[in-house]
């Protein structure tokens, strides 16, 4: 047995200016309704260097001093690891803007509940902001149809 597996690598960001955050309304049909801003990390990219490039590309912000505070990850059906690493800062500068990806919004957290989120966003917030998460996963329950997330 291989202890190597294909894995797809990306990130997001959690762009934070006190009770408010930075959210994207993604058009994407796979992943539809408020989450945080992010994408792929290319060949000989640093992670950091992603973030930075991403959150950029995403929203005309330049950000600074990203802190990686957890990852998600789940297996595609094609069988390959896909890995989410999250980082989070207060550190910007630039004119927002929206891409082709979605608009750019800040959101009061006080109504995230009123926001239509994408559908594990409630879950996944908790891994940027706790000290006692730093893992959030998708694992398939025992017939291999639905889907169970893990905080860890």
């Amino acid at each position: 047995m291989s202890r190597c597996e294909k894995a797809i690598v990306t990130v997001l960001c959690m762009v934070y200016d006190g009770n408010k955050i930075l959210l994207q309304d993604r058009v994407k049909k796979d992943w539809r309704g408020l989450t945080f801003p992010g994408g792929h990390v290319e060949k000989e990219e640093s992670f950091v260097q992603a973030v930075i490039r991403e959150i950029y590309e995403e929203t005309g912000l330049t950000i600074s001093e990203p802190k990686l505070c957890g990852v998600k990850q789940f297996q595609t059906d094609e069988d390959e690891r896909y890995i989410v690493l999250l980082f989070k800062t207060n550190k910007f500068e630039g004119t927002l803007v929206s891409s082709d990806e979605g608009e750019m919004i800040w959101v009061d957290r006080n109504s995230l509940n009123n926001c239509k989120l994408v559908d594990d966003f409630m879950d996944l917030i908790k891994v940027f902001d706790s000290d006692n998460y730093n893992e959030f996963m998708y694992e398939r329950n025992k017939s291999g149809e639905d889907w169970l997330i893990r905080l860890y």
